[in-house]
């Protein structure tokens, strides 16, 4: 072979090794620092009024950032109000019947059926002395046996009135049935449940922010009438700001739960994000359309839970992200 050959194939045998290299480093790049692709996930909550009502105070408008506890709208108290004081109402006169009933009768009560009681038992001894006196008489002719018969139909009703006021004494001494007390019981926690349902109401007739978020839309207007659960307001939470990535099988062991992430925006490339993954996928699905592209349409992925440790407003609901391994 002459030497010009033997020149050309050294420097194609370099020109290859040199080829190789560089596509093994770029592999090997591409290995060492993996990339996913996602979508952010800001959750929303949907507001509404537990009761119902008239509207009578509205403070947010669509884009208002609000915190945990704020005051978002209002409803008509009066007849809330009105309300609870017949509901506080109900309770005292509950409270007092059951007062009374575990007091028992009172002592002057006690006292009345005694002295009924001994006016029924002389009754009885006049209407049996008279009895005696009538049978006497009868026998010899100096009454009629009619007046006989009047004497001891006044004796059984004057001892029928004796046992009727022996058993109201007795009843009056014992004080009322268990019975009679359990049940007032029952009537007074009764009122007071409704009581507190009511106080309840009145509650919430003030919707407030469960956490620090933005208005996202309002669906109601002052003086407008809302049943309760109809949603008025939706709420886009500030925290936690989650990610939503896809990783194959292949990279499933590189971004285990607690692997720390970056991200990045198409809005803001230069911007990087920190976070970490919080939850794997444990079954696999076909790549969701919003992240495909033409080599990944039939893959097999599992999704990611990526929580953003530094968000910001740039962040919103649904932009595209780029994961990779943190540095």
């Amino acid at each position: 072979m002459s030497p010009k050959p033997r020149i050309i194939l050294a420097v194609a045998a370099v020109a290859l090794a040199a080829g190789g290299g560089t596509w093994a480093c770029r592999s090997h790049g591409e290995a060492k620092h993996p990339t996913l692709f996602g979508n952010v996930d800001i959750r929303e909550v949907n507001l509404a009024f537990r009761t119902g009502g008239r509207v009578s105070d509205i403070k947010v408008d669509e884009g208002s950032q609000v915190h945990a506890g704020d005051l978002i709208a209002s409803l008509d108290p009066e007849p809330l109000q009105d309300a609870v004081a017949n509901a506080e109402a109900a309770v005292a006169t509950a409270g007092a019947h059951a007062a009374m009933l575990h007091q028992g009768y009172r002592s002057e009560d006690v006292e009345q059926a005694r002295a009924r009681l001994e006016a029924a038992r002389a009754a009885l001894k006049e209407a049996e002395e008279q009895l005696v006196r009538q049978q006497a008489m009868v026998p010899s002719g100096a009454a009629p046996q009619r007046t006989l018969d009047s004497a001891l139909s006044q004796r059984d009703q004057a001892a029928a009135q004796v046992r009727l006021a022996e058993q109201n004494l007795r009843e009056q001494s014992r004080g009322y049935r268990k019975e009679e007390i359990a049940e007032a019981d029952g009537q007074l926690r009764q009122a007071q449940a409704s009581l507190e349902t009511t106080k309840l109401n009145l509650r919430d007739a003030q919707l407030t922010a469960p956490s620090d978020g933005v208005i996202l839309t309002r669906a109601v207007e002052k003086g407008s009438m809302v049943a309760a659960g109809t949603p008025g307001f939706s709420l886009t939470l500030t925290s936690p700001v989650w990610a939503r990535a896809y990783v194959d099988e292949t990279m499933l062991g590189r971004f285990n739960s607690g692997t720390q992430v970056t991200l990045t925006t198409d809005l803001h490339p230069d911007k990087p994000y920190h976070g970490v993954v919080g939850f794997v996928s444990p079954t696999s699905e076909f790549t969701p359309k919003n992240v495909e592209t033409a080599d990944l349409r039939t893959s097999l992925v599992y999704r990611l839970r990526i929580v953003v440790t530094d968000p910001d407003v740039h962040l919103r609901q649904g932009m595209p992200v780029t994961v990779r391994l943190a540095q």
